[in-house]
């Protein structure tokens, strides 16, 4: 299918980062900034979204990772390794803790460093510079769930929210009949 570049539309996220996991929130953002959630999709092109996180500062990692999770990066001199804990990157950059977990999950070619890095924008705190672009009235993207229990639909609509296996299973479609 020939799809012209011209002819994407891009729209704008907001995404707001407190009190959610670091890798369930890349997993929701990484595939906006591919362009998977369009029907004009393709692989090698470039039709992905902008996506504005804020409060950068305020994500959750699970377990003990603040302090057991270390950041390693290469100077590109002999012995320029370097390296810092989870919980310093938060205290001097929290942008960059949510930016290497969305990036880690983008390929590493030339659509994800021309395209997709410049159209992440992170902030850490609830200020941003992007009101301009946001559509009126934006709501933030729904926090992703913790469990496939519950009301939580996983874009299939609100119609199939009620069914037995995100109810309780067998247990409520027994109490249904009853």
């Amino acid at each position: 299918m020939s799809f012209p570049g011209r002819a994407v539309q891009r729209t704008w996220h907001l995404v707001d980062a407190t009190s959610q996991t670091v890798g369930r929130l890349a997993t929701t953002i990484a595939p906006i900034l591919k362009g998977k959630h369009k029907p004009t999709y393709r692989p090698n092109g470039d039709c992905g979204d902008f996506v504005v996180i804020v409060n950068a500062d305020k994500v959750h990692l699970s377990g003990k990772k603040w302090s057991d999770k270390i950041y390693r990066w290469h100077t590109g001199y002999p012995g320029g390794l370097k390296e810092r804990p989870a919980k310093d990157m938060r205290e001097r950059k929290p942008e960059s803790i949510l930016k290497k977990a969305i990036l880690g999950m983008l390929y590493r070619n030339n659509l994800r460093q021309s395209y997709m890095e410049p159209r992440l924008k992170i902030y850490a705190g609830p200020d941003h510079p992007h009101e301009a672009q946001l559509p009126e009235g934006v709501q933030t993207l729904p926090v992703h769930p913790r469990k496939r229990k519950g009301s939580f639909h996983f874009g299939l609509g609100d119609q199939y929210s009620n069914t037995p296996f995100q109810v309780g299973g067998a247990k409520a479609a027994a109490g249904d009949d009853a």
